[in-house]
């Protein structure tokens, strides 16, 4: 029962692999002994797919304790908001200890979150370990928190709350069981006056003064977090009953306007869009520039030119291969590029239009992944093409098959890409337009040097360039 439930979970809102899922199985199967041994609850959290919550996927009580949860919380949702450390664990793949962590039933507890990894190291759920706070009783002078009374505010002036609660940007709002208002910070006063505009607010039903609210008000959750958009604001509203035995039910709002956030997140998208649509229209003129070209080497040219026509539309190609790589990004205004898929592309392409020629094409990353600006990739893409066009044009004379290999190496912050084939070789480099542009690009736009290494069969060309703010590299 516990295996298959954990197996719906998973399928129905996670991404998930079967062999993910077996995982988190076997564990959610052994979960009630580990919560007798250490006497604590635990949990099994997993990322929900797309979004940024997660979802409680398996659970376990220690036998014969005082429940700490009223209800099963498997399938709830479980929000960053309430338990950063969940969310800690899944991003860094660390063990996070949080001592007195609120939990979204408004229950103190001590908690500790470890990630669990699939064979490949990857985080594909946390197991959640939490024991309540239980604060010794003083015998002498109680002060206790009641928010039922008319002297709310009073109590929460003379705790220190009231002060604390005066400095928030966020409106604290409390209410009694009857969802009368009985405490607001200023913050929280200004948004009641403003939007049901009346001064006198103190012990009126907040839902006749706010009717937005009563969606909220209606959860049966104790804690529910809740995103609205009303008269041109836009709201996080997070609600928490606060229960006590034989006590009547109170309820805090803690409001949080974002209208500012989602405005700037719209200019953000508006300039994701814009961004786009240059990338769309530099590729688009590239590809108008290579079709005028190949329209003119259709119409007839003398046969010393077609080569050079060649070669311009290979280093057009190039640049266009960096734009496409960035427009199949999820977001537009992301323009790094990965230089290995880059050179992998380009190199693929100028292989196989050599029809009269069997190349094998070998890339080898050596586990590294070398993110650049769109700047520094189109500079690596140009020179990527021009040793690729040099090796196919000259190294395979009188040849019917030959191997270029391109190796990426990355040592003591320095990248070197090796560009090397088993052709004739080169006795004396001869200076040629492709070895200008190689010699400038490394030189100004890389900061790099460019050499020819001596070997016995064959070419070998290094090309290394440092690593910086602009070039990151990545461990695969």
């Amino acid at each position: 029962m516990v295996k298959e439930t954990v197996k719906q979970l998973c399928k129905q809102h996670t991404e998930l692999t079967d062999q993910d899922v077996q995982i988190l199985q076997e564990m959610a199967f052994s979960l009630q002994t580990y919560a007798d041994l250490s006497d604590s609850y635990m949990f099994i959290d997993c990322k929900l797919k797309p979004g940024n919550q997660a979802i409680v996927v398996a659970e376990a009580f220690p036998v014969g304790s005082t429940p700490l949860y009223n209800n099963s919380v498997i399938g709830k949702i479980v929000f960053e908001s309430f338990e950063p450390g969940v969310f800690y664990s899944y991003r860094n793949g660390k063990k996070s200890i949080i001592r007195q962590a609120m939990t979204q039933e408004g229950i103190v507890v001590d908690q500790t979150v470890v990630p669990i990894k699939n064979t490949n190291h990857q985080v594909i759920g946390v197991l959640i370990s939490e024991k309540q706070v239980v604060s010794p009783t003083p015998t002498g002078n109680v002060q206790k928190f009641s928010v039922v009374t008319e002297t709310a505010e009073d109590q929460m002036t003379n705790s220190g709350l009231g002060v604390v609660s005066d400095l928030l940007m966020e409106m604290l709002i409390l209410t009694d069981e009857s969802n009368r208002l009985v405490y607001a910070n200023p913050s929280g006063l200004r948004l009641i006056s403003e939007m049901s505009e009346k001064d006198d607010v103190l012990n009126r039903d907040l839902l006749e003064l706010l009717p937005f609210l009563r969606t909220v008000y209606e959860q049966e959750d104790d804690v529910f977090v809740f995103e609205l958009t009303i008269q041109r604001k836009n709201l996080i509203v997070k609600k928490i009953r606060m229960r006590e035995k034989n006590k009547s039910q109170e309820t805090l709002l803690i409001i949080q306007d974002i209208t500012e956030l989602r405005t700037k997140e719209k200019e953000l998208m508006m300039k994701s869009v814009v961004i786009k649509e240059i990338h769309h229209r530099v590729k688009n003129n590239l590809q108008t520039v290579a079709s005028l070209i190949r329209l003119q080497m259709r119409k007839g040219m003398p046969a010393e030119s077609r080569s050079s026509f060649e070669e311009t539309l290979n280093r057009i190609y190039s640049i266009s291969s960096v734009y496409e790589i960035i427009l199949t990004k999820e977001h537009a205004d992301d323009d790094d590029v990965n230089i290995i898929n880059l050179t992998r592309k380009i190199c693929s392409t100028m292989v196989l239009n050599e029809y009269n020629l069997k190349v094998d094409l070998i890339i080898e990353p050596n586990n590294n992944k070398i993110v650049t600006t769109s700047k520094k990739a189109v500079s690596i893409a140009l020179i990527v093409n021009e040793l690729i066009q040099n090796s196919l044009k000259h190294a395979f004379q009188g040849k019917e098959e030959g191997i270029i290999d391109v190796e990426f190496t990355v040592e003591n912050d320095f990248v070197e890409i090796h560009v090397s084939d088993n052709g004739v070789g080169m006795k004396n480099p001869q200076t040629s337009l492709g070895t200008e542009i190689i010699h400038n690009l490394v030189t100004n736009d890389l900061n790099g040097e460019f050499l020819y290494v001596p070997r016995e069969i064959g070419t070998h060309a290094v090309v290394n360039f440092p690593v910086g703010a602009e070039v990151e590299i990545f461990d695969e």
